[in-house]
């Protein structure tokens, strides 16, 4: 899609609503339990820590906070059958579940404030040429509007069949701005260039399939989400919210082995939310934008006019601030890496004769461990995922 001046200068200013409204699917808190209290004595202090835990997260102070809890929490959003946003919700209102085990709320409110750590993941691939310099200059715009310095970090990657940290994650508008303009269309091969590419790597004894993923153009959307959340995002503080915003056009040419569903189960281990934005004419794979981003909690976009993009800002603006926060201390108290679904009903009779829509993440992994610190080094590449066993 060929993007004018006018559609751009519309592109940068809309984004400048999208400063202070993110909150990432799926923050938790965690901490070790003591002792075996009574049960309303639990549920007190488990409410009292709630509460602190949340006060801290949104302290505008730079110390550290330390806060013992066990809680689980969901952003959600709720809208009628004319797509207006509800904003009236009580606890009462409603009801979380967890492996379709009832939940007690243990804090219901609305719109927090927390620092931002994102990850513009950057499509530089050959089809993105004749989009990705209006893809950039939005980058920029977006960086502009959104990171306020001391309290918010980005990173940069920009990725074809590798993934490339062109910045870690840096509160530094300056820097971040220079990260961008470094990102380049990667070249692409005719298909004698690749051949005589992959005959040179085998020439050499590397392994065939790890040859063709590096192939030059190519790209691997998979395996790069699944590093950026894994070394990326699993790198930031528990309390800022995280985000993956991905410029792409959606469309895997690469041999990896892995799907949108490794990739999204990264981005939810990372508690990280994806945020799509489609922009790439022929090829472009609306149906995986909206998957990867709708399982994570997030959204696509699928820019084709000046008048759609402002309402698709407008919209992601009303969402963000219209957004309900609900933690909860889960009945099963193992950290075992499983995968736990979320469901959340309306219980109130009357509101559910409106047919709210609700929005929020499917699931979250109760993770076991911190994640293993990652050396920050420029311009390094990002790890490629395991091979899996080849069936017999």
């Amino acid at each position: 899609m060929q993007v004018g001046p006018k559609f751009l200068s519309l592109l940068l200013a809309a984004g400048m609503s999208f400063a202070a409204a993110l909150w990432p699917a799926g923050h938790m808190l965690y901490a070790q339990q003591t002792g075996t209290p009574s049960a309303p004595q639990t549920q007190k202090s488990e409410r009292r820590a709630a509460a602190a835990s949340i006060d801290a997260a949104i302290s505008p102070d730079d110390e550290v906070v330390t806060v013992e809890t066990n809680l689980v929490a969901i952003p959600f959003s709720a809208t009628d059958k004319n797509r207006r946003y509800v904003t009236t919700l009580k606890q009462e209102d409603i009801r979380v579940f967890e492996n379709d085990a009832p939940q007690e709320i243990s804090v219901f409110q609305q719109e927090t404030e927390l620092p931002l750590s994102l990850s513009l993941l950057i499509d530089t691939s050959g089809s993105q040429e004749e989009t990705l310099p209006d893809e950039k200059a939005a980058a920029h715009g977006f960086v502009d509007a959104i990171i306020r310095p001391g309290r918010d970090t980005a990173a940069v990657i920009s990725f074809t069949g590798d993934a490339t940290v062109e910045q870690d994650l840096t509160g530094d508008r300056a820097v971040l701005h220079q990260a961008i303009s470094r990102v380049q269309l990667a070249p692409s091969m005719s298909y004698r260039e690749a051949t005589e590419y992959l005959e040179a790597a085998a020439a050499k004894g590397l392994d065939p399939e790890e040859a063709h993923r590096s192939l030059p153009g190519s790209t691997a959307i998979w395996d790069a989400i699944w590093a950026t959340a894994n070394e990326i995002m699993s790198q930031t503080p528990e309390r800022t919210r995280r985000a993956i915003i991905l410029l792409s056009d959606g469309k895997e040419d690469s041999s990896s082995p892995l799907k949108k569903d490794d990739a999204i189960e990264a981005a939810l281990k990372a508690n990280a939310v994806i945020y799509s934005i489609g922009i790439g004419g022929y090829g472009l794979d609306k149906s995986a934008l909206k998957k990867i981003s709708e399982r994570t909690g997030g959204r696509a976009f699928f820019p084709e006019s000046e008048a759609e993009l402002n309402a698709a800002f407008a919209q992601i603006q009303q969402e963000l601030r219209s957004q309900y926060l609900i933690a909860y201390s889960p009945q099963n108290k193992e950290r075992d890496n499983s995968y736990r679904q979320l469901k959340i009903e309306i219980v109130n009779p009357e509101l559910r004769k409106e047919k709210l829509k609700l929005s929020y993440r499917q699931g979250y992994f109760a993770r076991a461990a911190a994640p293993v610190r990652i050396e920050q080094t420029p311009n390094r590449k990002l790890s490629k995922p395991p091979r899996r066993a080849k069936k017999k």
